[in-house]
């Protein structure tokens, strides 16, 4: 979630305006990139979400310079000299700013990984949780493979809920979008900012490895941050309001509840976040 620097920006032209970064005397400026190049390629002002074309020019000596937006006069992107861990402290703290600088100044390609990887954790904590019912232990090699397709099954429902959630956000969206949305709405940027923005599912390992009396509690936790992240990127994605923002999450909310319902409904030992907040007995 949290990668920055210039190693992680997107190529794009510089620009002469801006605040010096780094010390020696300016030279002749090198644009780093074409002119076609910058051109084809939109940044975003952190402060402003205004449109920009570059984000620094790389001078001689490794001087840089900033640029400066021309709507709010703040520097374009102040976190491309930040190191990747302020990034990401910035990010945990749900900023808009930093959530700016990793959904449109940086180029990140790990939506889908990311988003198997969160799904294994769930899958594996609802997992843990069916054979934390039955702890008798059978080495009966049937038994271990039935325990196996137990997890297969656990990381499809997990998948198919976190698509329902999806599906209720992008439809919520889309039928307002004549009304409050002036531009078109990107499904494609909106769909990677909340599988990035949903990082905080890695948190269920550490929270099950570390088995404690306030697991229940850390879970409730996890979700909460978890909905606050899809929150913050939505808003910043959309650059649309709070009262819109939360009725998209509270509409996927219910169209991932009404899943766990019919999951349940079939008798299926679902272990979702929605059945164990309200079980008791973990």
């Amino acid at each position: 979630m949290g990668t920055g620097g210039r190693s992680g920006l997107r190529p794009g032209k510089g620009n002469a305006e801006g605040v010096t970064a780094g010390k020696g005397k300016t030279d002749e400026a090198t644009v780093t990139s074409t002119t076609a190049t910058s051109a084809s390629c939109q940044y975003r002002c952190i402060e402003c979400n205004q449109e920009a074309k570059e984000l620094y020019r790389d001078y001689n000596h490794g001087v840089l310079k900033i640029t400066i937006c021309k709507s709010c006069q703040k520097p374009v992107d102040k976190y491309i000299e930040y190191d990747p861990v302020i990034i990401l402290i910035n990010a945990i703290l749900c900023k808009a700013q930093a959530y700016r600088h990793i959904l449109f100044n940086t180029k990140i390609n790990m939506h889908g990984k990311l988003c198997v990887f969160c799904l294994l954790c769930e899958a594996y904590l609802r997992w843990w949780q069916l054979q934390d019912s039955s702890r008798n232990i059978d080495p009966d090699d049937f038994i271990r493979y039935a325990k196996e397709w137990d997890f297969y099954r656990m990381f499809a429902i997990a998948s198919l809920e976190q698509t329902a959630y999806f599906i209720g956000i992008f439809t919520f969206l889309w039928i307002e979008r004549p009304i409050k949305v002036k531009e078109k709405v990107n499904f494609t940027l909106l769909l990677k900012a909340l599988l990035l923005s949903s990082y905080g599912k890695l948190l269920l390992i550490p929270a099950v490895i570390w088995e404690h009396d306030y697991t229940p509690l850390c879970l409730r936790l996890i979700k909460v941050f978890v909905l606050t992240s899809n929150f913050q990127a939505i808003r910043v994605t959309l650059n649309i309001n709070r009262k819109l923002t939360f009725l998209a999450i509270l509409s996927g909310l219910l169209v991932e509840s009404t899943m766990v319902y019919f999951f349940q409904r079939m008798e299926w030992a679902v272990g979702s976040d929605c059945a164990i907040y309200k079980s008791q007995d973990f």
